[in-house]
């Protein structure tokens, strides 16, 4: 259904025939950590995230998940090296 509470006319799942079901009643507005994110809406003065109602949890382990601003950098770690001896053993068994 459609929003009828802080960002009206906006396709919204927690939107029912008795109001709003979130939490409290409403979306929250973004945090510091969204500005720079493509997912935020403007309505009024205020700014929410199209993605999620309440952007203050998605910034709580860290990162958001739906952040289109920020990255998350994977460290591969060591390679590991191969023994050449057992290496020598494998392509003579293949022979």
């Amino acid at each position: 259904m459609k929003c009828n509470t802080v960002r009206p006319g906006v396709e919204c799942l927690f939107m029912k025939r008795a109001g709003c079901t979130y939490d409290g009643g409403s979306c929250r507005p973004i945090v510091d950590d969204c500005v720079g994110c493509e997912r935020i809406a403007k309505h009024g003065a205020q700014d929410f995230c199209g993605s999620y109602p309440e952007p203050e949890i998605q910034w709580r382990g860290g990162i958001c998940s739906f952040a289109t601003h920020r990255r998350v950098s994977i460290s591969t770690g060591e390679v590991l090296s191969s023994n050449p001896l057992k290496a020598s053993k494998r392509a003579a068994r293949k022979k």
